[in-house]
């Protein structure tokens, strides 16, 4: 059955920045067949199921390049208290969760993303497979990385870089797993990735076995890069140089690798991660809540694609946009860039390419997959819509929107989540969110916490 969308502002994020005004849009077998003036839209389906776009403007769906869906347990704590986290418990709340609550809150993210636009999303975690039916079967675009490291754990608590062969093999396995079961699933929605933690915690003999794995399997892979100040002095106390270089010195960098943060990264990083063509997630909301900034403007410069991503302890795309563009602004004491169409961009075309799909969603363009949210302009805070992409990333919500659709199928109408009772898992995960931070203080008496928790859930 043909779709159309009718009598609406179109945001194509195309290489001219088209918006068109009074416009139309066909969506067959999830791609999009046609856009143009309204009139010539309808008239050309007149069998389609018709959706009226009168008040409303279309975008294409954002793409998240960089998250940990289960942190959604941990927000309300873990935003407040440094990164690496200064707070001396032997857990968080991700992980005290079962596998049951693990597919809570994977949809508590789930409903986030989807309520702010986000159709596509990089999920990096642990034991994927408990929970990716459940996400997969939420509707959204995905793609799954095992994340992986092999320090060893007890050295590395007492201060000492030691790697564990064991543990090494393991993740592997665990990645190699994941893979073989997921990638390509539900007609090639979900996809898949290898994740490599971070620099300090991987040997060189994890980076080289990364990279092999990617090859094998002709995929693209991921690192946390530069994103404390310890894990930059572990790396250059235990190997000399900067996590960039050692990453380098190990083959690892090349232009399928994304690296997610780079909020430490000095300018021989900047220009040997340019030179290689590496991606940089750009993760601007999650950089702000821990005071540091990734220089996008210099990455960019230097001839690395820039994607974004929402990190940790939320999954809100339209917080990641305006975060990005006030950073930067505020960041280089710039008043004019990035301009919002810039920021848009690396929330939608250039997530796609950052992924390596840009030649099938990121913008709205004949022939591409119907990925695209609805947003309502018929708001106090958006009006007058003389510039729409401004307005939207300056002034929307997640709330103004209200229609999301991810290969040609609805996941979102009216406001209403229809992949999942998006209520119950309010309930559920309220309700766990508090019983597994009262067990972590209750179980750590001696640990100092700063936070009085509240008597029960208040939802």
């Amino acid at each position: 059955m043909t779709t159309t969308i009718t009598n609406t502002t179109i945001v194509t994020c195309d290489p001219q920045r088209a918006v068109y005004y009074g416009a139309g849009m066909a969506i067959d077998e999830g791609r999009i067949s046609a856009i143009g003036p309204s009139d010539e839209i309808e008239a050309r389906y007149p069998d389609a199921d018709r959706v009226d776009g009168r008040g409303r403007a279309v975008f294409p769906g954002m793409v998240n390049c960089h998250t940990h869906m289960l942190a959604t347990a941990d927000r309300g704590v873990l935003e407040d208290f440094g990164f690496p986290t200064t707070l001396r418990f032997p857990t968080t709340g991700r992980g005290l969760l079962d596998p049951e609550e693990r597919n809570v809150f994977s949809l508590l993210a789930a409903a986030e993303s989807i309520r702010s636009g986000g159709t596509t999303l990089l999920e990096i975690s642990d034991r994927i497979p408990q929970y990716a039916d459940s996400l997969a079967n939420a509707g959204l675009r995905l793609f799954l990385a095992e994340n992986f490291n092999d320090i060893d754990d007890e050295q590395f608590g007492a201060g000492r870089y030691e790697f564990s062969e064991a543990k090494l093999e393991a993740g592997l396995q665990r990645s190699a797993d994941l893979i073989s079961s997921w990638h390509g699933k539900h007609g090639g929605r979900v996809q898949c990735f290898v994740a490599a933690h971070a620099p300090e915690l991987c040997s060189p003999a994890l980076l080289r076995s990364a990279v092999e794995m990617a090859d094998q399997h002709d995929l693209r892979y991921t690192i946390h890069l530069s994103q404390s100040s310890l894990e930059v002095e572990g790396v250059m106390r235990t190997r000399g140089v900067r996590p960039t270089q050692y990453l380098f010195a190990n083959d690892f960098l090349s232009d399928r690798l994304l690296v997610a943060h780079c909020r430490y990264v000095d300018d021989s990083e900047i220009a040997l991660l340019g030179q290689l063509g590496v991606a940089v997630s750009n993760n601007p909301a999650i950089a702000a809540r821990r005071g540091a900034a990734a220089p996008a403007f210099e990455l960019q410069a230097a001839g690395c694609p820039i994607g974004m991503g929402s990190d940790n302890m939320a999954e809100d795309m339209v917080e990641v946009v305006r975060s990005a563009l006030f950073h930067e602004r505020v960041r280089r004491n710039d008043e004019m860039w990035p301009q919002p169409e810039d920021v848009l961009d690396w929330a939608t075309i250039g997530g796609a390419r950052v992924l390596g799909v840009a030649d099938e969603v990121g913008s709205l363009e004949v022939g591409k997959k119907a990925d695209l949210f609805m947003v309502d302009l018929r708001r106090s805070h958006l009006v007058p819509t003389l510039r729409v992409v401004s307005v939207f990333v300056h002034q929307a919500q997640g709330a103004d929107i209200s229609d999301v659709m991810v290969e040609g199928n609805w996941i979102m109408r009216d406001s209403h989540i229809l992949t999942f009772d998006e209520d119950d898992v309010i309930a559920q995960a309220e309700a766990i969110g508090h019983k597994v931070w009262n067990r972590i203080v209750d179980e750590n008496p001696d640990v100092p916490f700063p936070v009085r928790l509240p008597p029960g859930p208040l939802v």
